[in-house]
């Protein structure tokens, strides 16, 4: 049985995401040796301008919204104008293929698009880090999971940004024509099949805040003091004020309790000894004062979706690289 993709090329989609789906998908049919799927673009009026500030170029296609209507699997791509309404005609034509029972997929902020039809109302979905919170905001009856690459619902799925994409696309292609189809088809786009942990690990690590009259000199003292067991009644000690005023300062100057914020900047710190140093787990424990590499995991794993080996593993070859 063949499959029809349709991929929803809106005005400002971006270039890279929307060749995805044809990228995995058409290689899977390579590596069967038979078409399993056939690709469609889809765009209203049957042509749509990619992003300009990732090269605009004009797509002109045979398929319509219409070409939506019959596909198995609708996946939508990020485009430019996401935090725009998108047009009546293209949240109809999405509802219309759920309704009889087409998967739809997001890619990114496509996420955007999908939360605007309402079906994901009442679900955990993720999109970008960097647009989590925006779509939280915008969609509240959805359950918005920034740490994950994707989150499938079986009729519903959604992904990170960008190369989370393809995660997508291979996960789906599992569960389409099986593992080893779905192995054949990642190693000939030179990829895993299944990547350790979530897009947390790639959330931008934010320096410690500037500009906080009251909070600025004990959080430099907090950084340089990170391999100690620090306590409550340590950091408010140094700041000469009581626990209870030092929690209500940081929860109006730095968002958060000082505990979370010194176990973040433990967990950045150690990254950055991950990525830029041979030390061995067990001394960035102590560096960082996690006091175990058990602790260090435990932590580092929580925060960030994957352990710290396969951290630097992942990580550690993009720094020498640079």
């Amino acid at each position: 049985m063949t499959r029809v993709v349709a991929v929803l090329a809106l005005d400002g989609v971006l270039p890279f995401e929307l060749s995805i789906p044809g990228q995995v998908f058409g290689t899977a049919n390579q590596a069967a040796g038979i078409p399993h799927y056939e690709l469609r673009i889809c765009a209203p009026g049957r042509s749509a301008t990619t992003s300009p500030e990732h090269g605009a170029f004009g797509i002109h296609t045979p398929h319509d919204l219409d070409g939506l209507a019959d596909a198995d699997t609708v996946v939508i791509p990020a485009h430019a104008g996401f935090l725009g309404a998108p047009h009546p005609a293209v949240i109809e034509a999405l509802r219309r293929a759920a309704a009889r029972g087409a998967r739809l997929a997001s890619v990114c902020v496509g996420a955007f698009t999908l939360a605007a039809t309402g079906l994901l109302d009442g679900r955990r979905a993720t999109t970008h880090w960097q647009y989590a919170g925006e779509l939280a905001r915008r969609h509240p009856r959805v359950d918005v999971d920034p740490a994950v690459l994707f989150v499938d619902h079986g009729s519903l799925i959604t992904s990170a940004g960008v190369a989370a994409g393809l995660d997508l696309c291979l996960h789906l292609v599992r569960r389409d024509l099986g593992a080893d189809l779905a192995a054949a088809t990642a190693r000939r786009t030179v990829m895993p099949l299944q990547r350790d942990g979530g897009q947390a690990q790639y959330i931008e690590r934010p320096e410690a805040p500037t500009g906080l009259s009251t909070l600025q000199p004990v959080l430099e003292w907090m950084e340089s003091h990170l391999h100690r067991p620090l306590t409550l009644a340590d950091i408010a000690g140094h700041a000469r004020i009581s626990i209870r005023t030092l929690n209500r300062q940081f929860r109006a100057q730095a968002g958060t309790t000082p505990l979370q914020w010194l176990l973040g900047a433990r967990i950045h710190r150690a990254q950055e000894l991950l990525e830029t140093t041979d030390l061995p787990v067990t001394h960035i424990a102590d560096r960082t004062g996690f006091g175990s590499p058990v602790t260090l995991r435990h932590h580092f794993t929580r925060r960030t979706g994957t352990s710290p080996h396969a951290y630097r593993a992942a990580f550690r070859r993009q720094h020498l690289d640079k």
